[in-house]
């Protein structure tokens, strides 16, 4: 993505929650929504950003609508793609359906008791992205489902919102819009 980004005049930028990816070695039961929230606002901070369009993937929509709550003046469009979307007082755990919760919870309890496992690869990945993926997939802490999320969600009059979320009512035309955002990008 970044070659492509680049070439169409924008700047990616793809930062890392605590506690994963080489931020691994920070891995924490105390690590929670709120501690990966603060790590995109300090990137916004310190990277003194503006005019972000802002993409939450999976659990990173809850991240996203936390960070774009309280960045509203830096965000001016916020982007489901398969994303979790919370509402107020919500967590990630509220938002999965019983079966995938209680999986994820015995799953959490066989191993070190504070850490869940990431979600299975959709059954249509290649084997070259499994290949690639599944060893950069690590649990995290358990806090960073349970925390529900604080504060109003924005809304479509305050900034252009574009879902193609788990469990869309309308996913045709999210997946339309996205679709013209991912080409209009690549471009």
């Amino acid at each position: 993505m970044h070659p492509l980004m680049n070439a169409a005049g924008h700047r990616l930028i793809t930062p890392t929650y605590t506690g994963l990816g080489e931020r691994e070695h920070l891995a924490s039961p105390s690590n929670d929504l709120e501690t990966h929230i603060q790590d995109m606002l300090a990137v916004i901070k310190y990277e003194d950003l503006s005019d972000i369009v802002l993409v939450g993937h999976s659990y990173g929509g809850m991240v996203a609508t936390g960070v774009a709550d309280r960045a509203r003046d830096q965000v001016s469009q916020l982007i489901y793609l398969d994303a979790f979307v919370p509402r107020d007082g919500q967590s990630l755990f509220d938002l999965l359906p019983p079966e995938a919760l209680k999986r994820m919870l015995e799953a959490m309890k066989a191993g070190d008791g504070w850490r869940v496992p990431p979600n299975p690869c959709p059954t249509d990945t290649s084997e070259a992205d499994l290949k690639w993926i599944l060893p950069r997939r690590l649990p995290q802490s358990v806090r960073t489902a349970e925390m529900p999320l604080r504060g109003p969600p924005p809304t479509s009059s305050s900034m252009p919102l574009h879902d193609s979320s788990f469990g869309s009512s309308r996913p045709d035309r999210s997946w339309r819009d996205c679709m013209r955002i991912c080409t209009r990008i690549t471009r």
